[in-house]
């Protein structure tokens, strides 16, 4: 039977500079997806790779005095080996440099012209180089700088041509508000309200300023701007307008897009402004992921806070990084990077959890049976429960996965490796290994553990593809044994299995040591503890209160669903949460510190039994928790994403 087509795509890295671990999520994840879904039994196409025109690449190469190809050439080969290590698994690698893309993007250029879609005019505005961005005065921060890296930005105007978006607006509209396509759906309102309401402004997409791009064919003064050239790359990819490939027919419409959130604009509103000026099929879903932050700020080379995927690698192993930052990240929100959370992660799940139940169990067989063990068994107390989490794993698994949340996919994997070993404490081997009749009992408790192990690594294999091999040789089981379709029965395994003593899979690493170690390499996430004189005062502390007068005061987590200016105020947002208990309306003169897309999918802490009041003729039913930072702003409490939402401080 022919296997169902997949077609899933990261975004298309700038190589400007080397990658970073801001990179390694978004590919990581959709490698992840893609090794599910070949497992699943999907004719899988994973498409990554480099977007190499622009006036950054240009202005880097020059100061290399190289080529921009040469430049490029270079950086790619470090993206492609990151890739190799981490055990990415693509498909096709695109780079935009290619001749078959460059004919693509051509041909569609001149088709939207052809149509009417694209024309020629002026442009004038703020030109970001380091985001490759255009910006109206409204758009700049605060300071007047790029709302992205808040660098400066400089006045431009040229000759350009300029892509009508206008004429899709409503069915824009519908597609983000009325279809799954975005994920997750929150981010549906922040677009519409920002974007497509005050009216969709036409987009810049040539330049006459560099020449570092893909010509456009009728006009040789202009290149084409970085979004036709960029975004065609997923259907150049699959051989549209192109001889390069055949293979658009069949894995066309993707089916999952995934991006990081500042490019999200770009990919829920451009893509399919660009796709139905072609009259071609939409993308089935938009995976929208939040930054990897470092101190607050967005991980990225315009910043200068990156870390080397490369150097962690080195010292824990691609799986224990390829894990950590997909349990870290959820979908939508962003993840705050550090040392010591990293390495307790390791060592919480992957040492303490997963690698000490593989090392326990193969341990006893091998004590207690000499690594065989025998056919008899005996059921007891304790197996239903455990029989029943486990078989009963790849449908929750699948249900995750298929709403691209591999962090929660995660987290029910790992409650079954926490239900085992706490079978381990349940039913207690050692003491039945010293009791002969209870021989038949302990190779039941030690076989319902290798099918657990079996169940679980067989999952995880997508998300850690070079450990989960180790863990099967030690438990003995087979190429057969660790289908998709076995991964949902219980029993597979012989009766008499052997399993042969490895060495530790996840070692624990003594966390004081090695954060030590890894801030005098890396750096530290954590602001260090003495500082210069900054000039903040602590206020007051205030008088002195009963533990009856605290617990008047009800806090709770929530969970930011959506988020918008107050039209009335420049302070004020309103917050719609869900506190666990429905959904609940909160103000917050947040606004000078955060913007609304920030906070959406965030977790906050609540002041959930305040008295309803009106700020700007918005009711508010409760209050965020900030803290004050020296220089006088707002800092929100976020506490654990993992918390769930009406949880109690206390």
């Amino acid at each position: 039977m022919e296997k169902k087509p997949f077609y899933i795509t990261t975004p298309i890295y700038y190589p400007s500079g080397n990658p970073h671990i801001g990179h390694c999520y978004t590919t990581v994840a959709c490698d992840s997806i893609a090794r599910y879904r070949r497992m699943q039994g999907y004719d899988v196409m994973f498409l990554t790779g480099t977007d190499e025109h622009g006036l950054k690449i240009e202005q880097k190469a020059a100061e290399k005095g190289v080529t921009p190809k040469e430049y490029v050439d270079e950086v790619v080969k470090t993206f492609k080996k990151l890739w190799s290590y981490m055990n990415i698994s693509y498909d096709r690698y695109i780079r935009t440099t290619d001749d078959y893309h460059i004919e693509t993007v051509q041909k569609i250029f001149k088709a939207l012209y052809d149509k009417g879609y694209i024309y020629k005019g002026e442009y004038k505005g703020k030109y970001c180089t380091p985001c490759e961005s255009f910006w109206t005065e409204s758009q700049l921060d605060e300071n007047g700088c790029c709302p992205e890296c808040h660098r400066e930005v400089t006045e431009a105007k040229e000759e350009a041509y300029f892509f009508k978006m206008s004429p899709f607006a409503e069915r824009i509209e519908k597609l983000l508000t009325e279809t799954d396509y975005l994920q997750p759906k929150t981010r549906a309102t922040e677009l519409v309200n920002n974007f497509i309401k005050p009216g969709l402004e036409d987009l810049c997409v040539s330049r006459t300023t560099f020449k570092w791009g893909i010509p456009v064919t009728f006009d040789d003064k202009h290149v084409v701007y970085v979004w036709i050239d960029a975004l065609s790359n997923y259907i150049s990819a699959l051989g549209f307008w192109n001889e390069q490939y055949n293979d658009f027919d069949k894995f066309w419409p993707a089916d999952v897009h995934m991006v990081a959130k500042d490019i999200m604009r770009f990919h829920a509103i451009v893509w399919p402004a660009m796709l139905m000026a072609l009259d071609l099929p939409l993308p089935k879903h938009l995976a929208v992921h939040g930054w990897i932050t470092f101190n607050g700020q967005k991980m990225s080379k315009s910043l200068g806070n990156v870390v080397d995927p490369f150097i962690l690698g080195e010292r824990y192993g691609a799986d224990a990084i390829r894990y950590h930052i997909l349990r870290e990240m959820a979908l939508g929100a962003d993840s705050s990077f550090s040392n010591e959370i990293m390495i307790n992660r390791i060592n919480s799940d992957l040492a303490n959890g997963l690698g000490n139940l593989v090392s326990r169990t193969v341990a006893m067989a091998d004590k207690y049976f000499g690594g065989t063990l025998p056919a008899d068994r005996e059921a007891g107390d304790f197996d239903a429960e455990l029989i029943a989490e486990a078989e009963g794993l790849v449908a929750k698994v699948d249900e995750f996965m298929d709403k691209t949340q591999i962090n929660n996919a995660l987290a029910e994997i790992f409650k079954v490796v926490s239900r085992a070993n706490k079978y381990i404490d349940e039913t207690a081997p050692w003491v039945l290994g010293k009791d002969e009749s209870k021989k038949a009992r302990l190779a039941t408790v030690l076989y319902n553990l290798l099918e657990t192990i079996r169940i679980v690594s067989t999952l995880l294999s997508n998300f850690m593809p070079t450990t989960m091999p180790k863990v099967w040789e030690q438990i003995g089981a087979t190429e057969s044994d660790i289908t998709y379709e076995n991964a949902g029965k219980f029993g597979v395994l012989p009766a008499d299995v052997t399993v042969h003593r490895g060495e530790i899979i996840f070692p624990r690493i003594d966390v004081d040591k090695e954060i030590e170690e890894l801030n005098k390499i890396i750096g530290s996430n954590a602001e260090p503890e003495e500082k210069a004189d900054d000039g903040f005062e602590p206020a007051p502390i205030a008088d002195e209160i009963t533990i009856d007068d605290f617990a008047k005061v009800d806090l709770r987590v929530a969970l930011v669903k959506d988020c918008e200016k107050v039209k009335k105020s420049k302070k004020l947002l309103c917050l719609q949460l869900d506190d666990g208990f429905g959904g609940r309306q909160v103000v917050s003169g947040i606004a000078a510190w955060y913007k609304p897309e920030d906070l959406i999918g965030k977790k906050v802490v609540i002041v959930a039994n305040l008295k309803p009041v009106k700020l700007c003729g918005v009711e508010s039913n409760g209050m965020i928790c900030a803290a004050d930072t020296p220089d006088g702003a707002a800092s929100v409490i976020f506490p654990d994403q993992d918390l769930p939402c009406g949880a109690k401080l206390r």
